[in-house]
């Protein structure tokens, strides 16, 4: 394998990771990095030194604007369409592609000519202006520099070498090439240049002969143009002792060798980026999802897998792992005892209410002894407040419940894939949230209405009984059931037993609701959503596997970009073995 089809080769499988990169929108970035990493090569010096023919003996075509040729005409007729029929410049680049097996696939620059003198219809600033522009390509780390001078001026008046020098000051970029060695006056030759004595660089200076205005008139081909230039090195008494080492066909040798070299220093920074961005789209392809399989039964195991993923979850929210299920205690330990505290038994244990209640539980026959159907009566009154705290609270732990489904569903990255899917299961959860909360409704009621039919006998045996002015507390003297002290007595030991009851229920109500609504969510939340699941057919299935196109294609696209990624990184570790 010659230099050159190495190179070549080397430069194509890079350019085949860069074109991965390009076609990964969200890898921009990346492949601005990568692209940047490889060389291009700009052709730098004064108007009429050269250049143009020096960059077509490299390409192996004339292409640049000069004569009649087709390519050229296009150039030219861009260039009128920026800039009109003038003499000035313009910043915008024009863009050619050659096609071909035979060069090398690098960018390479012609840029205007350095000029000293402002000619008619150009702006005063033209000359700083054109060597600001080529100053901006040359100043770049990644560019080789072919700094072309002619033979016949003095080196030390070389526009080329003195922006070079102050772009690249080490030399290491930057190589001299000596042109129109044919035009020199006799007698004289540019040997002290070409050996190095005048001017040295880092890289040997190489002799070009040009083709002349004749040959480019009569479209004289490359190959025909190269035979004459080995001849005439080849013969001349004063460049014959370096004939091998001048030429387009040396220069272009010499400049492949150079940027092999370079490329291949930068293939472990290249890989580099590769093997990074290869990461971030493994990471994207992980958070879009793989591919479902078509399949009923794969089907069915990845919705109960996705099942799965949203109750572990919601367990979590419970448990305390996540944020949320805290405010469950807060219903018990905070809302149901205030609740309860504000119940208004001050006022329905008034004087005057426990008066009233009294005197019409006993009716026509006042009671005997102790008002039990008074004390009844007022006990089951005062009972009945307790139902709004208790099914306030079922209400609050329902709402709770509800909103960590909906937490959990946002939260569960592996469901936003499946639209219908995340509905389908926050429908099926809050379906089984308003059973678990009619159950905890219906049994924190009974709670309440078991205080009310079986009154606790003992708390009111072990009160103090009345008695009788002469000491007999087998009879209370009538003057007395109906006085004050009396009355007040009753609402006491009413409101005594009610503390009681609230100190109960208190307890038993978080009990009830933990039983009825949280247990039953964390344990049995999509049960019946599993049994409904495991009837349907495979049509149904993957209607709940439907995903959103967008994102079907982000993750085709990232896929095909995974793909290149991985194989220009092959490409490019192959080929840098290759020497």
């Amino acid at each position: 394998m010659t230099t050159m089809e190495s190179l070549i080769g080397l430069v194509n499988r890079i350019q085949m990771a860069c074109t991965a990169l390009g076609d990964y929108g969200a890898a921009n970035n990346s492949f601005s990095s990568l692209w940047d990493q490889l060389p291009s090569v700009a052709v730098v010096g004064g108007q009429s030194s050269g250049k143009s023919s020096v960059l077509e003996s490299i390409v192996g075509r004339d292409f640049l604007p000069r004569g009649s040729a087709l390519v050229r005409k296009e150039i030219q007729d861009e260039t009128d369409r920026r800039i009109g029929k003038t003499r000035q410049i313009s910043l915008v680049p024009i863009h050619l592609s050659i096609y071909s097996p035979n060069v090398v696939n690098l960018t390479l620059i012609d840029l205007p000519g350095l000029t000293k003198v402002v000619v008619e219809e150009q702006l005063e600033s033209v000359v700083k202006d054109i060597e600001d522009m080529v100053r901006s390509y040359v100043e770049k780390p990644n560019c080789i520099i072919l700094a072309i001078s002619p033979a016949n001026q003095d080196i030390a008046t070389s526009d080329a070498i003195k922006l070079s020098r102050e772009v690249d000051p080490t030399g290491e970029r930057t190589f001299g090439v000596l042109t129109k060695l044919d035009l020199m006056d006799k007698g004289t030759n540019a040997l002290d240049v070409l050996e190095g004595r005048a001017y040295r660089l880092q890289q040997p200076w190489v002799g070009i002969v040009n083709r002349s205005q004749a040959d480019i008139n009569k479209n004289v081909d490359m190959i025909y143009v190269r035979r004459k230039e080995r001849e005439y090195f080849a013969s001349s008494p004063d460049y014959g002792h370096l004939a091998s080492k001048m030429g387009s066909e040396y220069l272009a040798k010499r400049l492949s060798k150079h940027l092999e070299s370079v490329i291949r220093a930068k293939i472990p920074g290249i890989i580099s980026v590769i093997n990074k961005s290869i990461d971030e789209l493994e990471s994207e392809m992980d958070h879009l999802g793989r591919p479902i399989s078509v399949d009923a039964g794969a089907q069915l195991y990845t919705i109960l897998e996705l099942c799965r993923a949203f109750d572990k979850i919601f367990k979590e929210h419970l448990d305390g792992g996540r944020p949320g299920g805290d405010r469950i205690y807060g219903v018990f330990d905070n809302q149901l005892p205030v609740a309860l505290r504000k119940l208004p038994f001050d006022r329905y244990l008034s004087m005057q209410n426990v008066r009233k209640v009294v005197s019409e539980a006993d009716g026509y026959q006042p009671h005997l002894i102790a008002p039990e159907q008074g004390y009844r009566r007022l006990i089951e009154g005062a009972l009945n407040y307790f139902r709004g705290p208790a099914e306030a609270s079922v209400d609050a732990v329902h709402f709770v419940l509800k909103e960590l489904v909906r937490k959990s569903v946002g939260e569960c990255q592996e469901l936003k894939r499946f639209p219908s899917l995340q509905s389908a299961i926050a429908a099926a959860s809050y379906e089984a949230l308003e059973k678990y909360h009619e159950e905890g409704r219906k049994t924190v009621l009974r709670l309440v209405d078991m205080e009310a039919n079986y009154l606790t006998v003992d708390f009111f045996r072990k009160l103090p009984q009345e008695v009788e002015k002469g000491g007999n507390p087998a009879a209370t003297p009538a003057v007395d059931r109906y006085a004050e002290g009396h009355f007040r007595r009753i609402g006491s030991n009413v409101s005594s037993y009610i503390n009681m009851v609230t100190d109960t229920l208190r307890s038993s109500i978080p009990k009830a609701m933990v039983y009825c609504q949280v247990k039953e969510a964390k344990q049995s939340l999509l049960n019946y959503f599993y049994t409904q699941i495991g009837k349907k057919e495979g049509k149904d299935l993957s209607e709940l596997l439907d995903e959103d196109p967008a994102l079907m294609e982000k993750r085709e696209q990232c896929a095909k970009s995974l793909q290149l990624y991985k194989k220009a990184r092959d490409e490019i570790e192959s080929v840098s073995l290759i020497r």
